[in-house]
């Protein structure tokens, strides 16, 4: 549940920002009448995501057994790749994204309505695709039955939506550079356990050899259906009795990913507070005078 309300936190909350800062750039200059078409972009995207995770969901379970584990162990290897290029590029350009984001408007401003719409769609429906696709195949690797991974989700959206407002508000100053450096760690230990399910299921499914060989097997020791079993399989999808493949996958994704990603780079050391959007077009921040 932790592992997918981080999911749901992380990426609704670039989802939240993009929508803060087109929405504050519009009131700040007066172009409140472009307000509609910027909503209705979002509507579409979030109506689109969850569109595509009833797809993944339903046509799933029409599928053969090893049908079902092929479909969800490559779509568990394009999720991780997918975050893993979102929490690299999030690191990258979060300092530059308000300027990047007001360009694109002021372009879509001079083309009309349509541009509006498709401004805010492609903005906010890339994060949307992502977390239906990552959401999908986590609860897929959990594989327990309940509604916990989907409550877990629906909890970090929810959060998600509710920060976007208070920065908007200017009610709350977070280190967003921090924020998403911690966050991002943590989400590619979660892919790392995503990806080694995602083998696991492609062995299943008689794509990749090597289910038999385990590399160890402490079931006896954490027992699956135990508590505590549970919360590391819910968490880090941890899996008692993996095959070498699964722990070699695993420490080769995880080691070098986490190495790069940690790795000091020039706004990983940003100390400036971030305010809400609509203030910080007025007023530079003290990093920026830096």
């Amino acid at each position: 549940m932790f592992s997918n309300y981080l999911i749901g936190l992380r990426e609704g909350l670039e989802a939240s920002l993009v929508v803060c800062i087109l929405i504050a750039y519009l009131v700040k200059t007066g172009r409140r009448d472009a307000l509609r078409p910027i909503w209705t972009g979002v509507g579409i995207a979030v109506l689109i995501a969850m569109g595509f995770g009833c797809v993944l969901e339903f046509g799933s379970q029409e599928l053969t057994f090893k049908a079902q584990e092929a479909l969800g162990g490559s779509l568990s290897i394009v999720a991780v790749a997918l975050v893993t290029w979102m929490v690299f590029w999030m690191r990258r350009t979060a300092r530059h994204l308000k300027s990047e984001l007001h360009g694109k408007l002021d372009a879509a401003l001079s083309m009309g309505t349509g541009a509006l719409v498709a401004t805010a769609f492609l903005a906010v429906g890339r994060e949307g695709l992502e977390t239906a696709l990552f959401v999908w195949t986590s609860v897929h690797a959990a594989g327990d039955g309940t509604p916990r991974p989907l409550i877990g989700a629906a909890l970090g959206l929810a959060s998600a939506v509710l920060l976007g407002w208070l920065f908007y508000r200017g009610a709350l100053k977070i280190n967003l550079s921090r924020f998403f450096t911690w966050t991002g760690a943590m989400l590619v230990v979660v892919a790392a356990g995503v990806l080694a399910y995602g083998v696991h299921d492609l062995q299943e499914a008689d794509w990749i050899p090597g289910l038999q060989h385990l590399a160890f097997d402490i079931s006896d020791t954490i027992a699956p259906d135990s508590w505590y079993g549970t919360l590391l399989k819910g968490v880090f999808n941890f899996q008692p009795d993996p095959t070498v493949l699964q722990v070699t996958v695993w420490l080769l994704y995880l080691v070098p990913t986490l190495a790069v990603f940690l790795a000091p780079v020039g706004f990983a050391s940003g100390k400036g507070k971030v305010k809400a959007p609509d203030e910080q077009g007025s007023q530079p921040s003290k990093a920026s005078q830096a």
